[in-house]
């Protein structure tokens, strides 16, 4: 019996699902899947109650973005937690692999999936970027790289060290949200790990708006700075922001909201210990910076 949930939030996007869910549901692991509804309009928790009546699904009243998958994990049984969008799924026998991972591996919080893109199975940009991670830490496995960031369509969590450390954070709802995670999970003493051996396949969905996640992504990078890095750091990311505030739409209405939501964030301020600083550090002066967005 698997001791993996795959864990999916969605909205709006029944199509896209129906296909996860197909694909889900045909692995030999035969995982647990819980599917969090962020009030979707379009029907999505009737078509998955008539199509997958095994499949649990959870009604959120409003859109909580990315952290409706704190839902989904929270309600898991098992100890560790796969995450899949509406538009990507696992390959066979990689919840299997993960689960040998994590069990070899009482400190390893989180694995990265090599991520196939399209029906072309095309590696995704940040995976060419974890894997050239420059990360000193000990291998964890075999083949595999440290890293301080994931997508989260594709990666494989301990529960309890999600739990511990907060989840997906509240303010973020989309775009960013992996950093943050990543970083305080490394900051708690747990390690990340990029494993190319184990795939997920992602068909990115058309149903986007993609010059509203900029903004979400630019806002978020700014908020992020400002809780975890640095005081110089967040000083230094709030001017280039301000300069790029005067001259591009996308990034003033970045900024406007990260200034807005800051005075309310502030109080949680923690900055990264030392070590992870300086992981952090070591992949922006590499020009890695990604593996950590």
């Amino acid at each position: 019996m698997s001791r993996t949930t795959v864990v999916i939030a969605t909205r709006n996007r029944a199509a896209e699902l129906d296909r996860t869910l197909s694909e889900l549901t045909a692995l030999p692991e035969r995982p647990a899947i819980i599917v969090v509804d962020n009030a979707s309009t379009d029907g999505t928790p009737q078509r998955v109650a008539e199509r997958f009546p095994d499949i649990r699904v959870l009604r959120m009243s409003r859109n909580l973005g990315a952290v409706a998958r704190n839902r989904g994990v929270l309600a898991a049984a098992t100890p560790y937690v796969a995450f899949s969008d509406d538009d990507s799924w696992w390959a066979p026998g990689a919840l299997a692999e993960a689960e040998r991972i994590l069990d070899d591996s009482p400190r390893l919080a989180l694995i990265a999936a090599r991520t196939l893109v399209g029906p072309r199975r095309e590696i995704d940009p940040v995976n060419l970027l974890m894997w050239r991670s420059p990360l000193p830490q000990p291998e964890v496995v075999p083949g595999g790289r440290p890293v301080l960031g994931f997508l989260a369509c594709s990666a494989v969590v301990r529960r309890r060290a999600f739990l511990d450390v907060g989840g997906f954070a509240q303010f973020i709802r989309v775009g960013g949200e992996e950093k943050l995670l990543a970083y305080d999970l490394a900051a708690a003493g747990w390690q990340l790990v990029y494993a190319p051996g184990l795939v997920a396949h992602h068909h990115p969905s058309a149903v986007r708006d993609p010059a509203a996640r900029r903004v979400l992504e630019l806002r978020n990078d700014l908020l992020i700075d400002w809780l975890r890095r640095p005081g110089q750091h967040a000083l230094r990311s709030s001017a280039r922001a301000a300069r790029a505030a005067v001259r591009e739409p996308v990034a003033r209405k970045a900024a406007l909201s990260a200034a807005a939501r800051l005075p309310m964030l502030l109080p949680r301020r923690r900055k990264l210990p030392p070590n992870v600083e300086s992981a952090v550090r070591m992949l922006e002066a590499g020009g890695r910076y990604g593996i950590a967005a």
